[in-house]
């Protein structure tokens, strides 16, 4: 009887390991897959912050050139006036 018993506790024990085995595989296949949605997350918020940095670059140059374009818009509008003046006298 103690054979048996002392058999039976072996395979309960066997059966407990292999259950709590299985248990740690499953938490760390499932961290492992956390890890790789959080990776993929911050390339995406990467590509996203670089994008974002492009456009304001870009929006920035355009309004520069928004800047100068006004300044020569006002230049020739003061000539323009002055040539009008000019041709009422």
């Amino acid at each position: 009887m103690v054979v048996s018993a002392s058999g039976a506790s072996a395979r309960n024990l066997f059966v407990e390991s292999k259950l709590r085995l299985a248990e740690r595989i499953q938490f760390n296949v499932n961290s492992a897959g956390s890890v790789a949605r959080q990776i993929i997350r911050g390339s995406k918020s990467n590509d996203v912050l670089m994008h974002t940095a492009r456009n304001f670059a870009l929006q920035e140059y355009a309004l520069e050139n928004s800047e100068t374009n006004l300044k020569r818009m006002a230049s020739l509008a003061t000539h323009l006036h002055v040539q009008m003046e000019a041709l009422q006298k």
